[in-house]
């Protein structure tokens, strides 16, 4: 055989030949051994990683439902709202591919979200992988700008006027802001213009990028390999005769099965969202967005989506300097923007939380607590909690809710920029990590 020939394809079947031809002019069982079969990843994963295959499974799932809903949704001004409403009266079935979209959209930040807590609870963004933490961050980056740009495409009232806030805080940056909200917009107020761009870069140019994203965070996975609850390196136990880690076994089929229940029982509680509870109370869709945007008529309350409510918190919770609402925006961005910076902030000795120090789990669970809270006072209004009587020291007649947001920003801050710090100090508490995984 030719040195440059590749081998057949083993084992009988009825498609042998096919594979067999196509292998020889395509890496697909190469492909399939590195990323699958032949994968070694660590015995010891837990129900924590199921949200990988999750997020990833989320993504097909709007990929596809965005293309059904593109084939009967008109991106104008005068025609969007009416589309929509048209593909949920008129088209076949067009109500279930909307509210799968609709559910869709908040299912992914939430399965990001938990994908992301274990990052920080099992310490995947240290070395080796502080390269895969960056795409992971980069993707999330693309995916606030994925849901943001389809948000306005509904077209109600929630969509234009949370599309006019959000397009407005770009203005508040200095030199800057002014040019780069017209050229987001198009035009000088949000408009047909707006629309039009918002749908092209949200079912063309963004999904396009956050598949390449996912590729490069997937190949960068499987170049150094996947973490585990006890942040051990199942490299450096290799068996000798074969060469494959001790602790470690095939990706197929041990962790395609587990993948496969995870994905059945995500599937069956999508479902239940999707048929009795596609509003979530008007969490997932919004009860102004069923009114067509009206742009003399401003909402009482304009709020984002949940999954943006945090940042949102944080930045109503900084007050406005020189009647610019800059500070906020900045602090806004740079509550997202810290995360890249988390692999050279940490200076624990071991990377799981099962052997971490006091210190680190008390910041960790503050850090948790204090998003949770912050994306709940970000959706609601800040007299929610009411206001402290007049004449009180320091804070007299602000708003309850407005002071818990400030220190909760502060708190969120603490996590990142008190890393240093503390898990320094906690390396003299740390457990020793195990030789080997533990069950």
């Amino acid at each position: 055989m030719a040195a440059t020939e590749k081998t057949p394809v083993t084992g009988a079947g009825p498609f042998n030949g096919v594979l067999t031809w196509v292998d020889q002019r395509f890496p697909l069982m190469a492909l399939w051994k590195d990323h699958l079969s032949e994968y070694y990843a660590p015995k010891n994963f837990n129900f924590w990683y199921y949200f990988g295959s999750l997020a990833l499974l989320v993504l097909v799932i709007q990929i596809v439902s965005g293309i059904f809903l593109t084939m009967n949704y008109k991106p104008d001004a005068h025609d969007a709202f009416a589309s929509v409403e048209y593909i949920m009266r008129d088209v076949p079935g067009g109500w279930l591919i909307r509210y799968i979209h609709s559910t869709g959209a908040s299912f992914f930040f939430i399965t990001v979200y938990l994908h992301m807590v274990r990052g920080l609870m099992y310490g995947s963004y240290r070395r080796p992988r502080e390269l895969l933490w960056i795409f992971g961050v980069v993707i999330y980056l693309a995916l606030m700008a994925e849901a943001f740009f389809g948000y306005l495409l509904p077209w109600g009232q929630m969509s234009f006027w949370g599309a006019q806030v959000i397009v407005n805080l770009f203005g508040t940056i200095p030199f800057i802001g002014e040019p780069l909200a017209i050229w987001i917009r198009g035009d000088y107020n949000v408009s047909d213009a707006t629309l039009n761009r918002f749908f092209a870069l949200h079912v063309a140019a963004l999904p396009m990028v956050l598949l390449g994203l996912v590729a490069a965070h997937i190949m960068a996975l499987h170049e150094v390999g996947s973490n585990n609850p006890d942040g051990i390196e199942i490299k450096k136990n290799l068996d000798p005769r074969t060469g494959t880690p001790l602790d470690g076994i095939p990706f197929h089929p041990y962790y395609t099965v587990k993948d496969l229940m995870g994905t059945a029982v995500f599937l069956i509680v999508f479902s239940a969202v999707v048929f009795f509870a596609p509003e979530m109370g008007g969490y997932f869709l919004e009860a102004n967005n069923f009114i067509p945007a009206d742009p003399l008529k401003t909402p009482l309350h304009i709020a984002p989506v949940w999954y943006f409510t945090p940042f949102y918190a944080m930045l109503r919770a900084v007050p406005p300097m020189f009647n610019s609402q800059f500070p906020g925006v900045l602090v806004m961005g740079c509550a997202v923007l810290i995360l890249f910076a988390l692999p050279w902030l940490d200076r624990g000795g071991v990377k799981s939380i099962r052997y971490r120090g006091p210190r680190w789990k008390m910041a960790f669970a503050a850090l948790v607590v204090a998003f949770l809270i912050l994306g709940y006072l970000g959706v609601e209004p800040t007299t929610v909690w009411g206001a402290f009587p007049e004449g009180f020291p320091l804070v007299g007649g602000d708003y309850i809710a407005t002071w818990v947001a400030r220190l909760l920003t502060l708190v969120y801050f603490f996590f990142f920029l008190g890393m240093p710090w503390y898990t320094a100090r906690d390396r003299a508490q740390e457990k020793p990590e195990p030789q080997r995984v533990t069950w």
